[in-house]
């Protein structure tokens, strides 16, 4: 592939001995990586049961190599959200971001999710709470993040579409944990895409790094004292990592690089490329910084760091003459949210397009049991919310919480997103396929599924014959929705979810 020739100059500037190696990358095979879902399968139920060769990604947690002739997209396990399709060295900065339970978390740029569902997926694993914030200024792009929370199952989450700043408005102080994985020149995939090198320039890079800086800026106005930020690109550009996280101490006497947990294969980050006026001190944390080089680890190019905002900080942040936390720091109090609806978990038992007892019913029916107090109706729709201050209803967003379904005349129709929330020990009325059951396929597809003769006979002693809704499984794992009668299970998967 032909890569642009200042940037070779560069490379080969930055790495020395090691250029030639480097550049042999390019004419290899890129690494194809999934990272499974801890929330749905642990990482001895995956290896005993992959239906492809899988080998671990040594340096994360539930992380794969897969063969190239492999498409793991096309297993229902995909459609169940038992993993995401993810470069193994894109796997690392959320691996290496800690989430406690509790944690309010924000992912600034979020799109497509592959770190968002990493995120979303230790939020369940801690203890199914805390708050998930995933942003992302592209409307497109954040439909797409949206899905893919979605597929993975994800619950206390809300998707926002706006700017940094009109965040760190509605949340100043807030986050325990951001992770910031910053637009970038991808110096780093352009293995994967020749089209970003071919669309690559050293004037594309300065104003990237510009760019970062200011997002960076907005990172530290939510960041709660004490919290941690995680900063990472895909790109080699020293302006747009080892530099701009100088710039950045430089600015901020209260943020510490920390130390990343540490792999035989990464690099440090490197001093001697930063340009930015710093401390002797400060200057040599740069090397707490972690660089991924693909001619040393099996993946792309990858940088990260990991900073904290002290818990002793400057009056001048806090608003406040002796460092005190600022009141505005403090939990927000429910009220009226945005066009005077019930901003506040509950479950009306007034009419409001349909009628509420309905969906008691369908849980009653399917044993299901949902947190209490969390659920809304907005208009037809019905929502699982999370815990949000009544700040955050001013931003622009996609979903907050997980939509459950909507109220028809005299029923409820369940949701994709909230089959995928489910397990077969949550719902009391499943029908479980083989991953590999022909039938599986044609309903995944949107097919109607009709059981005869033996079939149905086994159905029936599976106690799985009764009529009514049914929670679909593949292998364990719910894929949709289905409506069973004699022997017949009608498909009720959206066709945009279908295969």
């Amino acid at each position: 592939m032909k890569l642009p020739e200042a940037f070779l100059n560069r490379m080969k500037g930055m790495l020395g001995d090691e250029y030639d190696a480097f550049l042999r990358t390019y004419d290899e095979e890129p690494a194809r990586g999934l990272r499974i879902n801890p929330a749905k399968i642990s990482a001895e139920e995956f290896e005993s049961s992959a239906p492809f060769p899988v080998r671990r990604v040594p340096w994360v947690a539930n992380g794969y190599f897969y063969p190239s002739a492999v498409r793991p997209s096309h297993h229902p396990y995909y459609q169940a959200g038992v993993y995401y399709l993810q470069e193994p060295s894109a796997m690392t900065p959320g691996d290496r971001l800690e989430i406690l339970p509790g944690d309010r978390v924000l992912d600034l740029c979020a799109a497509p999710g592959g770190k968002a569902t990493q995120l979303a997926a230790k939020l369940l694993c801690a203890d199914g709470g805390g708050l998930l914030v995933a942003n992302e200024i592209s409307n497109a792009r954040a439909k797409a993040l949206l899905r893919n929370l979605e597929l993975f199952g994800a619950r206390n989450f809300l998707v926002t579409n706006d700017r940094p700043d009109r965040l760190a408005e509605c949340f100043p102080l807030y986050f325990d944990k951001i992770l910031i994985d910053a637009p970038c020149s991808g110096e780093g995939m352009f293995r994967r895409q020749p089209d970003v090198a071919a669309a690559w320039s050293e004037e594309k890079v300065r104003e990237l790094a510009a760019l970062q800086r200011q997002i960076l800026e907005e990172g530290y106005r939510m960041l709660r004292p004490g919290g941690q930020l995680l900063y990472s690109t895909c790109t080699f550009s020293p302006a747009e990592n080892e530099e701009n996280i100088a710039r950045f101490l430089a600015g901020h006497p209260d943020i510490a690089l920390m130390p990343v947990r540490p792999y035989a294969g990464f690099a440090e980050g490197r001093p001697d490329w930063v340009k930015a006026d710093l401390s002797a001190d400060r200057l040599g944390t740069i090397r707490r910084c972690v660089r991924i080089w693909p001619h040393r680890m099996e993946g792309e190019g990858h940088f990260l760091a990991l900073m904290k905002k002290e818990t002793l900080f400057r009056a001048a942040d806090s608003g406040s003459a002796d460092g005190a936390l600022p009141e505005k720091c403090a939990e927000f109090p429910r009220k009226k949210g945005r066009k005077g609806r019930n901003s506040g978990r509950v479950l009306p038992a007034e009419k409001q397009g349909g009628d509420p007892a309905d969906f008691r019913s369908f849980l009653k029916e399917m044993q299901i049991r949902l947190p209490e107090g969390r659920i809304e109706i907005r208009g037809e729709r019905l929502y699982l919310l999370p815990e949000l201050p009544v700040a955050a209803l001013r931003l622009k967003f996609l979903r907050c919480g997980v939509c459950l379904g909507e109220l028809k005349k005299n029923r409820f129709e369940p949701s994709q997103p909230f089959a995928l929330i489910l397990s077969r020990e949550s719902c009391g009325a499943c029908l479980e396929f083989s991953p590999d059951d022909p039938d599986l396929a044609a309903f995944l597809s949107g097919g109607v599924v009709r059981f005869d003769g033996e079939a149905r006979q086994r159905r029936k002693k599976s106690g799985e014959d009764a009529p009514g809704w049914k929670l679909v499984l593949a292998g364990g794992f719910p894929v949709g929705w289905g409506k069973y009668a004699d022997g017949v299970l009608k498909n009720k998967i959206p066709p945009s979810w279908r295969t």
